[in-house]
């Protein structure tokens, strides 16, 4: 994520007639045959957790099933602010479950059934429970389908301000870090379960409907289009994406993948155009410093919503706000957005904690980038930072920020600096490949602050433990760093 900045400071923001998925579903478990000892006797059935125990965010995710692939169909009617949605939801089991939840807000569900049959559903909150027919056995693959509907409102909280489905002026927009996904479909809201997605949006035709991953093709009928969507890597739920409205599609294709990018029919021509025309050459030159660009698809879009004063890196397509193109092109924040595609997209966090990890390293890539232009130079960035950061920026230590210094500028600036301060330390050979041998080894994964370090000591031969604790732990201004 990337915010739009005023001086130094940081401005914050706080079913009826659908079409059938594009890729088929995975086969149904097999079942038990007929007269065969029951697989479930003798075992403890019991509800999974409503939380994966995110230090942060305790409530947030689920326990006791791992989700493979989502199936999201939903139809949405601006006018009347109306969505109506089927979700799939393929999953395993890693737990003898009796029931489990799913994180789902504000919605009515209306049926459920798991692997076919009919399941009990209640609503605790923001917390869908399901009861199915049968205990599902720990290692078991199972199938849940949630009919629902409702008037989708984003998710708000006094530190973190709003995040989820935004009503538009002329469609929505689904968004936000570090939860959005629960406001239009039932899902394990953390980014440690990822999964992969095929999504379907149904709008008034005359509408574009994006989202994740490669474009599947659009069709209409009866005065409405259908949007088709997929997104073959695991994914965070935060990184999934719906933007819906009168945009300007831009489409064509680099090195063998699909370019999709849109910018709001309300921004004139200009500025936004240019910079999302630059995304393939800015992930070109990141894929020379981090290793291969991990997905299917590239693009961007840019919506014209005051609300969204910052850029999300959702997978494949990052969002941005308008305002970051009201001053001229600006290739530093696709940069941005771009290197968490690596870092924090494929690369994921395993808890919020270790935010750093996706910011820091996505700030430096702003610093390479310019390095590359030749507008700037990695040390001169550093070098401003070091020397005007606030002192709030040294008492907050990226590697344990606090819930409510999530989005701070010692997670984003001083995160940074802690890159470079690695590439000092170690040198540029070294620092490199620790880049791209991250990028590569936990690929599609979650990862944290411990194997990172675990990494770079190991790829460079160096003991890195006391940098890394003055500069991610630590509460005063470190030394300048120096060559180990």
């Amino acid at each position: 994520m990337a915010w739009m900045r005023r001086g130094v400071g940081l401005v914050t923001v706080a079913a009826l007639g659908l079409a059938g998925c594009g890729a088929d579903l995975e086969p149904e478990p097999e079942r038990t045959p007929a007269g065969a000892p029951s697989p479930t006797a003798g075992r403890q059935f019991a509800p999974g957790a409503a939380g994966v125990g995110d230090a942060y965010f305790p409530s947030y995710g689920n326990g006791g099933y791992d989700v493979g692939r989502y199936a999201v169909k939903v139809r949405y009617d601006p006018a009347a602010d109306r969505l109506t949605g089927t979700a799939t939801v393929q999953a395993t089991a890693t737990a003898d479950l009796s029931a489990f939840h799913l994180d789902l807000a504000g919605l009515t569900v209306r049926e459920v059934t798991v692997d076919g049959a009919p399941a009990r559903h209640a609503r605790e909150a923001d917390e869908l429970v399901v009861t199915p027919a049968a205990g599902l056995a720990a290692g078991n693959g199972f199938t849940a389908e949630i009919s629902y509907e409702g008037r989708p409102e984003p998710l708000r909280t006094e530190v973190l301000g709003e995040g989820g489905w935004l009503h538009t002026d002329d469609g929505a927009i689904a968004l936000g870090q570090p939860e959005s996904a629960s406001t239009w479909f039932p899902v394990n809201d953390h980014p440690s379960d990822k999964a992969t997605y095929d999504i379907e949006i149904t709008v008034p035709k005359g509408l574009t409907a994006v989202s994740n991953g490669v474009p599947k093709g659009r069709s209409d009928a009866g005065g409405w289009t259908t949007w088709k969507w997929s997104e073959a890597a695991p994914m965070a739920s935060y990184l999934s994406t719906v933007v819906i409205g009168d945009y300007r599609v831009t489409t064509g294709e680099h090195k063998g993948r699909p370019v999709f990018s849109a910018v709001s029919s309300t921004l004139g021509k200009g500025a936004a155009d240019a910079s999302m025309a630059r995304t393939t050459e800015v992930a070109d030159y990141l894929e020379s410093v981090f290793g291969p660009y991990p997905f299917a698809a590239y693009g961007g879009v840019v919506v014209a919503d005051d609300r969204i004063r910052y850029a999300l890196e959702t997978q494949s397509r990052p969002v941005y706000g308008a305002g970051f193109f009201r001053g001229g092109e600006n290739t530093g924040v696709v940069a941005h957005e771009l290197a968490h595609q690596w870092f924090g997209n494929s690369v994921s966090l395993a808890k919020w904690q270790d935010i750093w990890l996706n910011e820091g390293l996505a700030t430096y890539a702003e610093w390479l980038w310019a390095e590359h232009r030749g507008t700037g130079t990695a040390q001169a960035a550093f070098d401003g930072r070091y020397a005007v950061s606030s002192s709030r920026v040294w008492q907050t230590p990226p590697a344990e920020p606090g819930r409510a210094n999530l989005f701070s500028e010692s997670v984003y600036q001083r995160g940074g600096m802690t890159v470079h301060a690695l590439r000092v330390a170690v040198g540029d050979p070294a620092f490199f490949r620790i880049l791209k041998t991250w990028a590569a080894e936990k690929r599609n994964a979650n990862a944290t602050t411990a194997e990172f370090v675990a990494l770079a000591e190991r790829v460079s031969g160096k003991q890195l433990d006391s940098l890394f604790d003055a500069w991610l732990r630590g509460t005063d201004r470190p030394p300048a760093p120096k060559r180990l």
